[in-house]
């Protein structure tokens, strides 16, 4: 997600390509040296610092392989890689404060999005890198698309670029005599390839889509061709915007009218996987991300005899478009690692921060956030000998189509993003679960985020 405060800057670009080269990893001395590990006699003892993140099974070994690499480099720094909660970053961060707030210390963490850094940077728990840049003469605007900033504080490297786009069942397209959709497509055609791609009943009922349970999926134009899903620039809250009215009842009228999308209730109550939905056919589209594009090639997890297809993000219909629409351009951003105040060990966390945003390692398998990474060749390794199961065509283009531009980084960060976030949710859930209007619901929605903002960012 995309969060911003005024005084704060989040610097973002686009995708480039570039030539790949393995970034030094940094030099010995610093300012913290004292907090590493020595020996009576003044020789350097191995330390041992942990990396935290949310892998599932299979992001894991592509993990501990670049972790290994890490070391084999350099051997006086020892890696524990802890997953808090495996393939679910919203609990992990859960799981994180806890940690946080109970005093362990923290080296490493992965975060999911900006949102997630500027939350705990404000609260003091993440270390500002300026010191360990200075020292490696390294200017981050320089090394990184997206550069997490608090009144001229770093708190974050860049580890992947993430893309939303979305994955169709190719077989299914063919069969159905539908085109692989391109750039400029609407949510209307959305709809309408969605009741065209249902079929079956029961058990054996093939949905046109699949929808999560998170935000991304409650109002797509705000999380995908806005700068910022809860303010805008002004800084007054979005959930007044007409894409809010449009999408919820999009989502209504294909679950109830149109058949085409699992119910939502079904969703919560059985806790589905989308990953499991779209390659067991029990779906045939999903929006999703560029983080997901190994998974087509991953038989062994993800066992399908299909093709699958990519579009880019359909994009909203005249007459629904976002207030501050800015006619296609959609946003991009991506996780990143920080370093935990409480670490010990911050000269190595720095190093092994490096390494893991800047490393050419055949284990990686998103896009590099760092702007001298070959992101095209990282493509072609990713799909190596599975372009039987990739349109690649398709996946090409929707990823370095000529039409496909970004947007800018937002005036404002929003620090408060789980209250906001719970109130999408629950103002979504209201109208979804009940009779109650949209009109209702979005009023209440408006009240509640105006008054946060009120109290926790216009401070």
């Amino acid at each position: 997600m995309k969060q911003a405060k005024r005084k704060f800057t989040a610097v973002a670009g686009l995708l480039l390509a570039g030539t790949v080269a393995l970034s030094a990893c940094g030099g010995n001395n610093s300012a913290n040296s004292g907090s590493e590990g020595s020996s009576g006699s003044g020789k350097s003892e191995p330390v041992t610092i942990k990396y935290y993140n949310w892998d599932n099974e299979a992001q894991a070994v592509a993990t501990d392989a670049m972790l290994d690499e890490f070391m084999t480099k350099n051997p006086d720094i020892k890696v524990e890689h802890v997953v808090l909660v495996p393939g679910d970053s919203v609990e992990m961060l859960k799981k994180l404060d806890f940690l946080i707030s109970s005093g362990e210390a923290v080296d490493v963490v992965a975060m999911p999005n900006l949102g997630a850094v500027y939350e705990r940077a404000t609260r003091g728990a993440l270390a500002p890198l300026n010191e360990f840049y200075k020292q490696e003469n390294l200017v981050p605007e320089d090394e990184y698309y997206v550069n997490p900033k608090i009144d001229d504080n770093y708190y974050g490297m860049q580890l992947t670029s993430s893309f939303n786009y979305v994955l169709l069942n190719k077989d299914a397209l063919d069969e159905a005599g539908l085109p692989v959709p391109t750039y400029g497509w609407t949510w209307d055609d959305y709809r309408d390839y969605a009741k065209k791609l249902t079929k079956g009943e029961g058990v054996y009922k093939r949905y046109g889509t699949y929808f999560h349970t998170w935000e991304l999926y409650m109002n797509a134009p705000a999380q995908t061709v806005m700068k910022d899903p809860f303010r805008y620039d002004d800084g007054s809250t979005i959930l007044s915007d007409p894409s809010y009215k449009y999408f919820f009842q999009l989502r209504k009228d294909m679950e109830n009218v149109d058949k085409s999308a699992k119910p939502y209730a079904d969703v919560l109550a059985a806790k589905l996987n989308y990953r499991t939905e779209f390659f067991n056919e029990q779906a045939a589209m999903i929006l999703t991300g560029s983080f997901t594009i190994p998974d087509v090639g991953n038989q062994e997890q993800y066992p399908h005899t299909f093709k699958t297809a990519f579009a880019p993000v359909p994009l909203p219909p005249k007459g629904a478009e976002p207030k501050n629409y800015e006619g296609g351009k959609y946003f991009t951003s991506g996780s990143s690692v920080v370093m935990g105040e409480s670490s010990k060990h911050k000269d190595a966390s720095f190093k092994l921060m490096r390494f893991m945003t800047t490393a050419d390692s055949e284990k990686r398998t998103e896009f590099s956030g760092w702007k001298k990474a070959d992101n095209k060749a990282l493509l072609d390794r990713i799909i190596g000998g599975n372009k039987d199961l990739y349109d690649v065509d398709s996946l090409q283009s929707t990823l370095f189509g000529d039409n496909i531009k970004y947007l800018d980084a937002s005036s404002v960060i929003t620090v408060s993003t789980s209250e906001l976030t719970k109130v999408i949710d629950d103002g979504f859930s209201k109208f979804m679960l009940s009779n109650e209007s949209i009109d209702d619901v979005q009023k209440w929605m408006v009240d509640q985020a105006t008054k946060i903002i009120n109290e926790k960012e216009n401070k």
